[in-house]
């Protein structure tokens, strides 16, 4: 075989890998890690079955559809995506968007709304695939943690507010928005069951009561089946207390998704933002899981995963998942050793969906809003939100805005104004670099640079030193002349400047351009524009845009010392001669000094 068409044979295993990464890890499977990952899928099926119904209510669906989506999800994701412990499925955060979403097009709880929501999926996954091949998973870098803080707690505010109904079982109309959904809840206080309520309270109380007692038991299952015997022994059905109901024996059967170009175009903005939200959720939690198992977590790949997930699942009536955190976290604790456990836990899951569908029958409508209240809360990160507020005034703007709203706008909307905002406040930082005048510190050898300003330096009036920290782009372009001018202007027009360029990491066509301009100035003066310590890389820019030999080669410099030995020699001698200031090492000695040095007599030793 030659070795073109090894190369060839490798590149093409290595595309083939890419699009199948469970041929990978599947080598790696043993009767041990098989030993592991079904006591981690053991767990993850005892988590999500509280969970998966949880989140159908949120979602606005029957309970099955989140079981369904608890089963299909994960095992396509597990395949497909990069990281080994991330376990996919709904999440509160998503099902609430669906619901938003959905509710705009179709009445809850309606067979046009499933469908609606089953075609939301579907574009949403395919969205998210698309992003996969195109290898856009660095687009997931643009979306600040701060906005995902903000999204989610007022996400979270929401979910707990959707719940009150059930946990004070008072009537709210469907589709309300925030504001209305409190008004008619203040409206109905006084209609409030108040065994609904006591209901609610065990269910909460009991459930954090077992998490403090043992983290590793299933508090959420217990807390709602201690709620159920409460229920029953308060003969709550006869006092008007809903009941989930039994779930469907039987498994989502092979549906195909038909839409309208009209409803398309209604439902196209809302699936991009569950793609995105859902990708952010996936590929945040899959890195942070990886930083504590110490694999490296590929984000075009795990986008691949979440798209399959989604695309595959709206065929068999699961709606939008993405990655949970609480399942992902328990599943690496739990020692799973292959995506094999995520595989498991669905399975377990079909068990119980087709041999007792039952478990569901007695759960009490006000127990899962107890529950539901309680994984609000969870996602609200107050630690971080504390932190923003106090640390930073421009990322609490961001985190304010995005949560204010999720609570008063569209949520699929909300999630863009964050973005935007925080893009735009992203470009306002990046378009204004940091332009300052240094100068050196007197050291026996060598020449450091320090902040004039900061360090109360004295400056030269022939030669200006002056460091750009930052981009060089289009957007910083006007503000970095107007610096330069601004310097220029306060030291009269000095006819030399010297750029120290080592804090430039970017430059484009139209920084290039910004500094011929600002040279050709200075020339006219009879004075240069040089510049030190340059990045390579930024270097190579020039060069490649043929802006170096409109600068001239020769006006680069390796460091600092090196632009000064050539420097200094061109500046007026006169003005060199009374200046006092002598803060370079190579500036000559004044010629008073030299005359008296020539003057003294020699003095012979006796």
């Amino acid at each position: 075989m030659t070795p073109r068409k090894s190369k060839f044979r490798q590149i093409k295993s290595s595309s083939f890998l890419r699009f199948f990464p469970f041929l990978i890890w599947a080598r790696t499977v043993t009767g041990e890690s098989l030993y592991a990952d079904l006591l981690a899928g053991l767990t993850g099926a005892v988590i999500v079955l509280p969970q998966g119904i949880a989140y159908a209510l949120i979602a606005g669906l029957p309970p099955e559809y989140g079981l369904y989506t608890a089963i299909i999800t994960p095992i396509v994701a597990g395949l497909f995506g990069s990281s080994i412990h991330l376990i996919s499925g709904p999440t509160a955060a998503i099902s609430i968007v669906v619901m938003s979403v959905t509710s705009g097009i179709a009445t809850p709880g309606s067979p046009e709304f499933i469908s609606a929501a089953l075609i939301i999926t579907l574009l949403a996954g395919l969205i998210q695939f698309g992003f996969g091949i195109a290898r856009f998973g660095l687009l997931v870098n643009f979306i600040s943690h701060t906005v995902v803080i903000g999204f989610t707690a007022g996400a979270a505010i929401l979910i707990g507010t959707s719940q009150l109904k059930y946990v004070l079982s008072v009537p709210i109309e469907r589709g309300s928005s925030f504001v209305s959904t409190w008004n008619q809840l203040i409206h109905h206080i006084p209609d409030t069951n108040i065994l609904a309520f006591a209901i609610a309270a065990v269910t909460i109380v009991a459930t954090l009561a077992i998490k403090k007692y043992n983290k590793k038991l299933p508090s959420m299952l217990l807390g709602m089946i201690i709620a159920s015997a409460f229920c029953w022994l308060m003969d709550g059905e006869n006092h008007g207390i809903a009941l989930v109901g039994a779930l469907q024996s039987s498994l989502p059967g092979l549906s195909v998704p038909s839409v309208s170009h009209e409803d398309l175009s209604v439902m196209l903005s809302g699936a991009f933002a569950i793609a995105v939200l859902g990708l952010v959720e996936a590929v945040s939690i899959a890195r942070a899981i990886g930083i504590r198992s110490g694999q490296r977590i590929d984000g075009n790949q795990e986008f691949i995963g979440q798209g399959l997930s989604n695309v595959v699942g709206s065929f068999f009536s699961c709606y939008a998942g993405s990655g949970s955190f609480t399942r992902s976290g328990a599943n690496y604790d739990a020692g799973a050793q292959t995506p094999l456990a995520a595989i498991f836990a669905a399975l377990i899951l079909v068990v119980i969906l087709l041999l007792i569908p039952q478990v569901t029958a007695y759960l009490p409508l006000p127990a899962m809003g107890g529950a539901i209240l309680l994984i609000a809360w969870n996602l609200i990160d107050v630690p971080h939100i504390v932190q923003i507020i106090k640390s930073h005034k421009e990322e609490a703007a961001v985190l304010s805005v995005t949560f204010f709203s999720t609570l008063f706008i569209e949520l699929e909307f909300a999630i863009y104004v964050g973005v935007i905002l925080s893009l735009t406040l992203y470009l306002r930082r990046t378009s204004k670099p940091k332009v300052s005048e240094v100068a050196p510190i007197p050291f026996n050898t060598g020449t450091y640079l320090r902040s004039v300003a900061l360090f109360d330096l004295k400056e030269c009036p022939q030669l200006k030193i002056i460091r750009i920290d930052g981009s060089a782009f289009f957007g910083a372009v006007d503000y970095i002349q107007v610096q330069i001018l601004k310097i220029s202007a306060r030291h009269n027009n000095p006819k030399h400047i010297l750029l120290h360029c080592s804090g430039i990491n970017f430059i484009d066509i139209s920084g290039a351009e910004m500094l011929y301009q600002e040279a050709l100035k200075l020339q006219k003066r009879g004075g240069r524009l040089s510049f030190c310590a340059m990045n390579n890389a930024v270097k190579k820019e020039l060069e490649r845009m043929y802006y170096l030999e409109k600068l001239g080669p020769e006006n680069f410099y390796l460091t600092t010392d090196d632009a000064l030995k050539e420097l200094v020699p061109l500046l007026n001698e006169k003005t060199c001669d009374e200046c006092d200031a002598r803060i370079f090492q190579q500036c000559p000695e004044p010629k008073k000094l030299q005359q008296e040095t020539q003057e003294q007599p020699l003095v012979l030793p006796a």
